[in-house]
């Protein structure tokens, strides 16, 4: 399996509020599912990151791209292959 870093930049604030418990439920039913690794919010409010597990860049983008905050316009959506390094395992 891949690592595949998603970030969710803040498109619209009113859509984010709006939509906010949708996008919740759907993390919790991807980690339920083992899909992410991470995720989290940026502190100063421009959005938040989600590592996600899949076994390819296309699988990956179907669940990024099923997130309510992306699908309704909430955030946009940049992903990219994540080379995770562990501390002491370069």
């Amino acid at each position: 399996m891949k690592y595949f870093a998603a970030i969710l930049k803040m498109k619209d604030a009113e859509k984010n509020k709006q939509y906010r418990q949708q996008h919740v439920d759907f993390l919790i039913q991807q980690e339920k599912e083992g899909s992410i690794f991470a995720r989290g919010r940026f502190t100063e409010g421009a959005g938040g990151l989600v590592i996600y597990i899949a076994a390819s860049y296309d699988e990956a983008l179907k669940i990024a791209e099923a997130d309510p905050y992306v699908n309704l316009g909430a955030r946009s959506l940049e992903l990219y292959e994540w080379d995770m390094k562990i501390p002491g395992n370069q």
